[in-house]
């Protein structure tokens, strides 16, 4: 791209947290890639002045909005408003909102934050949440019997942030390093192996995984953590103790988080 030339951008509008508009929009522009393509995030949007200040900063960038308002009234505001300013927009629930109340012969409540809302199942997510976070990275090993998903593998094998992620989807995820040094866990070896989700890796994208995540702490990347025999030592030891589990083991080399996270939800949803 010309160094003259301005990034793309696109200006995510929400009359609430803009979960949903932000995750289209990573998902679409996935597609663009290598293309850099910046996500500006308004959230909250509940007046004609706050309309007003994207709608003109949007022009300047040469933007598109994509939005998610469902009061009608601001609605139509930022719709009139990027006609005249010729932005381009995209609604990503009118059209499905406005079928759907033709289907079902019922109007809709336009009410922002409804998928939000403080339910049942609201609460189980941050139970799980906070589940993920106290029993992360083998803290506390009782942690083991009290959850859905017990995660084991070695470093750097996206054992958080897979447990982040399943506690969005309201599992209680547990997970523990493995780590020859350290000895596994009682606890590993007396939860139900239907339970428990090997992690492995290959070798070589582990060594550059290591060495990124040294450089980017300001070490060396050819510290013990990133060489290529203590690498193989530890992938050997956590394959040794997945054997013993007898657990399902899924190789992560190549799959991003959420790959990986329906795989694991998948199998938990065929053992039930």
């Amino acid at each position: 791209m010309n160094d003259n030339m301005r990034s793309p951008a696109v200006f995510v509008v929400s009359d609430s947290a803009g979960d949903t508009a932000e995750s289209v929009v990573k998902a679409a522009i996935v597609q663009f890639s290598p293309i850099k393509i910046e996500i500006r995030r308004h959230t909250y949007v509940n007046d004609r002045q706050s309309i007003d200040m994207i709608v003109k900063a949007a022009k300047q960038a040469a933007g598109v909005i994509v939005f998610t308002l469902v009061i009608p009234e601001l609605r139509d505001y930022l719709l009139e408003q990027t006609v005249i300013h010729q932005v381009v927009t995209i609604d990503l629930l009118g059209p499905i909102i406005g079928s759907l109340e033709n289907v079902l012969h019922q109007p809709a409540r336009h009410q922002p934050g409804m998928i939000h809302h403080l339910d049942e199942d609201y609460f189980r997510k941050v139970e799980a949440i906070e589940f993920a976070v106290k029993y992360d990275d083998g803290k506390d090993a009782r942690g083991i019997h009290k959850s859905d998903i017990v995660l084991v593998g070695v470093s750097r094998t996206s054992k958080t942030p897979l447990s982040m992620y399943l506690a969005n989807k309201k599992f209680k995820v547990a997970n523990v390093p493995l780590v020859p040094e350290l000895k596994a866990p009682d606890e590993l070896f007396t939860v139900a192996r239907s339970k428990i989700i090997g992690l492995t890796i290959s070798p070589d994208k582990l060594n550059m995984i290591r060495k990124e995540r040294l450089r980017a702490l300001g070490l060396a990347d050819n510290a013990s953590y990133a060489n290529v025999n203590r690498i193989n030592q530890e992938l050997a030891y956590s394959e040794t103790i997945m054997k013993r589990l007898g657990c399902v083991v899924i190789d992560v080399s190549n799959k991003a988080v959420e790959e990986t996270a329906s795989q694991i939800q998948d199998i938990m949803r065929s053992r039930k």
